[in-house]
């Protein structure tokens, strides 16, 4: 059987959705879970999204870059996204496909998230990097929001 090349979190958060929507949105907030990268997007349906950081000897990068292809603001935004640093095409097929997704809960928020590598160039290393990236990112949005 073939590997899903999608990952599916879902994660439970203390706070309302407004916060976690700025904790998502926010390049202050973003710097301090994604391994200082700021998300860097003006919010709207077709509008870049990026994630600026630096390399380990400083020098300012784009890590991460897409377009906004759907957005309810502070409920859902869907995008895609490519590191343009890994070796591979810049061309729409290899762009990954992110969404976010809100939801009131009892105890605050859920966040679902799912992360669409079908059919993209080099999909099952991206793929598990990127379940392997989430983990830890995940543990320290929980700590920053609860």
């Amino acid at each position: 059987m073939e590997k899903s090349m999608i990952i599916e979190k879902t994660v439970d958060f203390k706070v309302n959705k407004k916060q976690v929507w700025d904790l998502l949105t926010n390049p202050e907030k973003t710097k301090l879970y994604m391994f200082g990268c700021e998300v860097l997007s003006d919010w709207t349906i077709g509008s870049e999204i990026i994630w600026k950081g630096k390399t380990e000897d400083g020098q300012e990068i784009i890590h991460v870059k897409g377009e906004i292809t759907e957005i309810k603001n502070g409920e859902k935004v869907s995008f895609t996204m490519l590191d343009p640093n890994i070796g591979i095409k810049d061309i729409p097929e290899n762009y990954v496909n992110l969404t976010y997704e809100l939801n009131e809960s009892e105890s605050g928020t859920v966040l679902k998230l799912t992360q669409d590598f079908a059919g993209t160039e080099n999909a099952e290393k991206r793929y598990n990097e990127s379940a392997t990236g989430w983990d830890m990112v995940i543990d320290v949005m929980k700590k920053l929001a609860d």
